[in-house]
């Protein structure tokens, strides 16, 4: 199975350039499943509720969701993708799966990280794993890496690759996914963004880059700079995520001893 990321730096608050520019340099992509960063054709560093409220978008009907399931139909991949979401009075910051049959599946951020708090709402659905054939697939949003139970409630529903759209500030995400990955036994593909917001007067965030993919047995296959835009695919087997066995004694879900952690 190939899979990949897509790091680059969006235009903030310019949804449909964003959607064009990603799309163009997408179409001629040959992999199965790519993901994009956190909040991928908005921007992040939002000034106000307003600001979120025109920014946010209906899934599946919205405009990212849309042009991202036709590229999905006409490459015949799986696309995982951030945006802000609007549903029934509340924003989410969220992430669509979408593939070659169309829209799949919806997952909103569970840990809220900075000033997301103020604009969004944590996330109500839970952590789910969709199957898309090859394999099974969970998503984690940026700061969702920083809780070892997200990671850990994927694994133990099923979920083969982590998925992760990322908007990443902090040093450490890069070195601790391969901790996640080890000690759960998955693949993951984190999809950060690079470049600065310096809005309204708030302090600059410089979002750090590095995106990567890490095996099952914590080997980093791949990760990118921290400046450049970059769009890269590796090959992976991600039924060996299914193999849980650290040794002949010892297997990595079966060994848990659930009574004893409360």
């Amino acid at each position: 199975m190939k899979v990949g990321f897509y790091q680059y730096a969006p235009h903030f608050g310019d949804i449909q350039r964003n959607v064009d520019e990603v799309v163009s340099r997408l179409e001629s992509i040959d992999g199965d499943l790519l993901v994009l960063p956190e909040l991928a054709m908005s921007g992040y560093q939002f000034s106000s509720a307003e600001e979120v409220a025109n920014l946010a978008e209906s899934v599946p009907d919205g405009l990212t969701t849309r042009r991202l399931v036709e590229l999905a139909k006409q490459r015949h991949c799986y696309i995982v993708a951030g945006l802000p979401e609007h549903h029934a009075g509340k924003f989410y910051n969220s992430a669509v799966l979408v593939g070659p049959l169309g829209f799949i599946g919806l997952y909103r951020k569970v840990h809220l990280f900075f000033e997301e708090t103020l604009f969004f709402s944590p996330g109500d659905l839970g952590f789910q794993v969709w199957d898309i054939g090859q394999c099974h697939i969970g998503v984690l949003i940026c700061f969702d890496w920083y809780y070892p139970e997200a990671a850990r409630t994927l694994a133990l529903k099923g979920a083969d690759v982590l998925c992760h759209p990322s908007n990443l500030v902090l040093p450490h995400c890069p070195d601790a996914m391969v901790t996640r990955c080890l000690e759960n036994r998955v693949f993951s593909i984190t999809a950060n963004r690079i470049g600065e917001e310096a809005r309204s007067g708030k302090s600059p965030l410089r979002f750090i880059g590095k995106s990567e993919i890490i095996s099952s047995t914590g080997t980093i296959l791949h990760r990118a700079a921290d400046d450049q835009s970059e769009l890269t695919f590796v090959d992976i087997e991600p039924l060996q995520a299914r193999d849980k066995r650290i040794n002949p004694y010892n297997d990595l879900l079966q060994d848990r001893r659930p009574q004893n952690y409360a």
